[in-house]
């Protein structure tokens, strides 16, 4: 049996700090997660073992132990069980069990991990009750749909899921759905699913909290002299009337015309608008002589 290099499975160095190996789980899982490759079985072996490794990197004893082993790999081969093998190179310290070091915990059940895992730690851990394994992945929507709130079908593994979100979602919320992750074991519950809310950039409103941000072209003359402009917004749009003299790069604020609060839906943010006069461009003639007689009569 080779030998299973867990810090070449996540890409990191042996001093890696728990940060960077938790950095580099998540990049690896979120390329790898067999939601983002449906049907390849190698995105699914690849998932397995940066899962594998994760469980041992991550925590702090099953890493210590793990370590020992690597140094004294020639040795351990010369047992034919993990259990001789403690016994006999680490009889100065403290008894424990080999599967209560290896303990199913968030990361769910060992049933899928390899050999190397197996034959190291034992098999009993595959007879162990686990809780199932947490997923987690994500779901786009609209800024649209964020702000009316909507319900979503999506398919994650192999389950049909409804999922409602409120109005004001905000972006990047996790959802939790209980018992809908990886299957239990000898009776325990199912793992959960996380679903982060991706929202997905507007052509023209930007969010900030429960506040949007607009820019509204608006003609010279409308500027100069005053007069009504139409402004948009999610529940159908405004009227607004612009003073004469108006300032070019003046921002509005339409009170409660904004996204509504996730907690609280009957509560809106503002929405700010911010005014862009549009400087009129092939001039004919007649319009090129009005404006020069505009001009001297300004200078008088």
């Amino acid at each position: 049996m080779d030998y299973k290099d867990y810090y070449a499975v996540l890409g990191i160095e042996k001093n890696a700090s728990p940060d960077e190996i938790k950095k580099a789980y998540r990049q690896l899982a979120k390329t790898w997660h067999p939601d983002k490759n449906p049907g390849s079985k190698v995105a699914e072996t690849r998932f397995k073992e940066i899962s594998e490794a994760y469980e041992v990197l991550s925590d702090p004893e099953k890493k210590k132990h793990y370590e020992e082993l690597g140094k004294n790999w020639n040795k351990y081969q010369q047992f034919n069980n993990p259990s001789e093998y403690y016994k006999q190179t680490r009889q100065n310290e403290p008894a424990f069990d080999i599967d209560d070091l290896f303990k199913s915990d968030k990361n769910g059940s060992k049933s899928g991990f390899s050999d190397f895992f197996s034959n190291i730690f034992g098999d009993s851990n595959k007879k162990k009750a686990n809780k199932g394994q947490d997923y987690e992945t994500e779901m786009e929507i609209t800024l649209e749909d964020a702000y009316k709130g909507v319900t979503k079908i999506m398919t994650v593994l192999n389950q049909k899921l409804r999922i409602q979100l409120k109005p004001g979602v905000p972006h990047e919320q996790s959802l939790r759905l209980k018992g809908k992750g990886g299957e239990g074991t000898n009776g325990l519950p199912a793992g959960d699913l996380f679903v982060k809310v991706k929202i997905l950039p507007h052509n023209l409103f930007r969010r900030e909290g429960n506040d949007l941000h607009c820019e509204l072209p608006v003609d010279l003359y409308t500027i100069v002299l005053g007069g009504k402009v139409f402004i948009e917004t999610f529940d159908g749009g405004t009227n607004f009337i612009l003073p004469a003299g108006t300032e070019n790069g003046k921002i509005l604020r339409l009170k409660a015309k904004g996204m509504p609060d996730y907690n609280n839906p009957t509560h809106h943010g503002d929405l700010f608008v911010k005014l862009n006069v549009q400087i009129p461009k092939n001039l004919s003639s007649q319009e090129i002589e009005l404006y020069t007689k505009l001009a001297e009569i300004r200078k008088k």
